[in-house]
């Protein structure tokens, strides 16, 4: 083992006379009973072992310390009679040896970055010297030591190191072809370990190796399809006045950044911008970009699109002057709560463009590194210990999912897992029960989340025609809005079933969409089992039938209307809770207060027609057109229950309709001004 290998030392053979041993120190040239051993294992190196090539003695000296835990490196060459008079001596040396100097810098001139070394002055080497008169085997073994002043990595380790980290000729062409696909160079690291039935994290090589081919081989290739995308912007901006796109371009004029979004995208964000996601862990590998995508909710629960950015270097600079733009296009309104990727720039971006933005973690976008990060340690157990992630994600109390958190680690034996302890600390972050109170949008609900994946993975296949990238991501766009037409338009012809016997669900029913009803009528038909108590006042305390202790406090400002619970699920989601509706059913409230009626989850998103917008009587129309809506959609409501409902409302509306037409349209005032 390693730590055995560390403290050995292994025999130094004491030349003769005439051999090439100048400068051999006693410690060297010892004899021990170990060296018959290491002589039979030939794997090994001892002193007297004798090799072809000296890319031979490379080769079992690298094999022997990938064993141990360490990787070498060539270091000097000598010559019998000085340098240059024909080599005679080579050194091959640990990883380790030697230290790196801090790289000087003038004071006028910028300051270079010193990277940390993992150089520390190891002492570990292997010696040959040529050897002429071997009978063909010109290199011997004339030094060697295998003492470290580092620890040895483990065998999950040692593979990481540089040396040990090679791209095959097939796998490189692989990649290369998955690059040109368009595809990201995750998906590529899982398609090779799904073709190589290996697990994952386990291939001979990284991301990061699979980026730098990537971008070397940019760098000696062109590409077979010139990509401008600033020419694909104005192309659509000729077509669409309201596209709007924004760029930088680098000290070589070529584009550094570029973000754009569509007229449709941008009135979609002046309702449902209120809770985001930004997904910046894809890279365009056939533009070497990272691709920043900007996605909401809409009111019937669907993925809806608001922006898209091409970023060269995934840095600081890059992330503000994304979140910049995107503020640009909005009409400068933030949303209250953006939820984005484990992402050091970005969160400090974030903190300085969005100060008053909650930044959350999206468990969607972090979650799709698990397999990668524990199917190898947890093998078979791998499902049982997601599910039970994901139940403690979703705890009402942080007393609970902490307990819980420290249960799962020792369940699991996960004890000193770097991603376990990252995840931990950053909780407050992602976790359901740290996050109550801001509101989310359902986007951090496992629904969701899969709507989300599913409505990037559609984006990301419009990278197959780079040409004409942006237009796809439009053609994505519309299909999803077409898609999603068509299954409102199902969700509202179907009957609505109600469940209780509770006016408010009637009530709820006719304004919320599907959607957000059902949501809503979860909620109601769980309130049935739970007990309320008035404690004094205005306070209520709520709790499951079965329970003796806890519960929720619910608090209830009749003069007011306004009814606040501290699960605040209400906060979160814009859904009352089931604490909130079992206090207000026993109050018998037969609608529930408009302030609970979140515009954002109406059926029908009010959208005042240009007459009115600016008149001086512009707020007491609005307030009457919502209105008009709100009785429309009960009407809808009531009547798809039954062929004669329908019969007479269509007959009725019939009738109406035309006597409205009948009426003189008398123009706005504000539209002759």
């Amino acid at each position: 083992g390693g730590d055995l290998l560390e403290q050995r030392v292994y025999p130094m053979e004491r030349p003769s006379s005439g051999e090439d041993g100048e400068g051999d120190s006693p410690n060297e040239t010892r004899i021990s009973l170990e060296t018959a051993a290491a002589e039979a294992d030939d794997s090994v190196p001892y002193i007297g072992q004798r090799f072809p090539t000296h890319e031979a003695a490379y080769e079992l000296y690298s094999g022997f310390a990938k064993q141990c835990g360490f990787s070498i490196r060539r270091h000097r060459t000598e010559g019998k009679d000085g340098v240059g008079k024909g080599l005679t001596r080579r050194y091959f040396v640990c990883h380790r040896a030697g230290n790196t100097p801090a790289k000087p810098f003038d004071d006028g001139a910028k300051q270079q970055r010193n990277r940390k070394s993992s150089r520390c002055g190891c002492q570990a080497y292997l010696r040959i010297g040529r050897d002429a008169g071997a009978g063909g085997l010109e290199w011997r073994v004339t030094g060697f030591s295998n003492h470290h002043n580092h620890e040895l990595l483990r065998q999950d380790e040692v593979r990481f190191l540089p040396a040990y980290r090679i791209i095959s000729n097939s796998d490189r062409d692989r990649i290369l072809v998955f690059a040109k696909s368009g595809i990201s160079v995750q998906q590529m690291m899982r398609i090779m370990e799904l073709e190589k039935c290996v697990q994952p994290g386990s291939l001979p090589f990284t991301e990061k190796d699979v980026r730098n081919l990537i971008h070397s081989f940019r760098r000696f290739e062109l590409e077979e399809e010139s990509v401008d995308l600033l020419q694909m912007c104005r192309n659509v901006k000729e077509k669409d006045p309201n596209f709007k796109y924004d760029f930088t371009k680098d000290a070589n004029n070529c584009v550094e950044n570029i973000a754009w979004s569509y007229a449709s995208s941008i009135q979609s964000y002046e309702v449902f911008g209120d809770a985001v996601v930004l997904d910046t862990t894809h890279r365009l590998t056939s533009i070497d970009m990272t691709l920043g995508i900007w996605i909401g909710m809409n009111n019937h629960g669907m993925p809806c699109f608001f922006s898209c950015a091409l970023l060269r270097e995934g840095n600081l600079q890059s992330f503000i002057w994304a979140l910049q733009v995107f503020l640009n296009f909005m009409n400068r309104k933030a949303p209250q709560t953006v939820l984005t990727d484990q992402n050091m720039h970005l969160k400090e971006a974030v903190q300085k463009e969005l100060p008053n933005t909650k930044h959350a973690l999206s468990i969607g976008l972090i979650a799709s590194r698990f397999p990668s990060w524990f199917n190898a340690v947890l093998g078979r157990h791998y499902n049982d210990w997601e599910n039970e992630f994901y139940r403690l994600h979703n705890m009402e109390s942080t007393m609970d999912f902490d307990l819980g958190w420290s249960d799962m680690v020792s369940c699991y034996g996960l004890h000193g897992n770097r991603h376990i302890a990252s995840l931990f600390a950053s909780r407050k972050l992602w976790a359901s029960p740290y996050l109550r109170g801001h509101f989310l949008a359902g986007l951090a609900a496992l629904p969701g989340i899969s709507k989300i994946k599913d409505f990037i993975q559609r984006l990301l296949s419009a990278q197959t025609c780079l040409s004409r990238l942006i237009e796809q991501v439009a053609v994505v766009v519309d299909y999803k809005d077409q898609a999603g037409e068509q299954q409102i338009a199902q969700q509202n012809s179907e009957n609505t079933i109600l469940k209780t016997a509770a006016p408010v669900e009637g009530h709820a029913a006719a304004v919320f969409t599907p959607y957000a009803f059902y949501e809503l009528q979860d909620e109601l038909v769980e309130a049935a089992h739970y007990a309320y108590f008035h404690l004094e006042g205005n306070a209520f305390l709520v709790r499951h039938h079965t329970k003796t202790d806890g519960g929720c406090n619910v608090t209830w400002n009749q003069k007011e209307e306004l009814i606040s619970c501290s699960c605040q699920m209400f906060e979160s989601s814009g859904i009352l809770c089931r604490h909130a509706l079992r206090v207000l059913t026993t109050l018998n409230y037969f609608q529930i207060p408009d302030h609970y009626l979140p515009v954002r989850w109406h059926r029908t998103q009010p959208q005042p027609s240009k007459s009115l917008i600016g008149g001086p009587d512009h707020g007491r129309s609005y307030e009457r057109v919502k209105a008009l809506q709100s009785m429309v959609s009960v009407l809808v409501s009531e009547a798809g229950k039954s062929e004669e409902r329908m019969d007479l409302a269509t007959q009725e509306v019939s009738v109406l309709l035309s006597r409205i037409r009948q009426q003189p349209v008398v123009p706005n005032v504000s539209e002759n001004r």
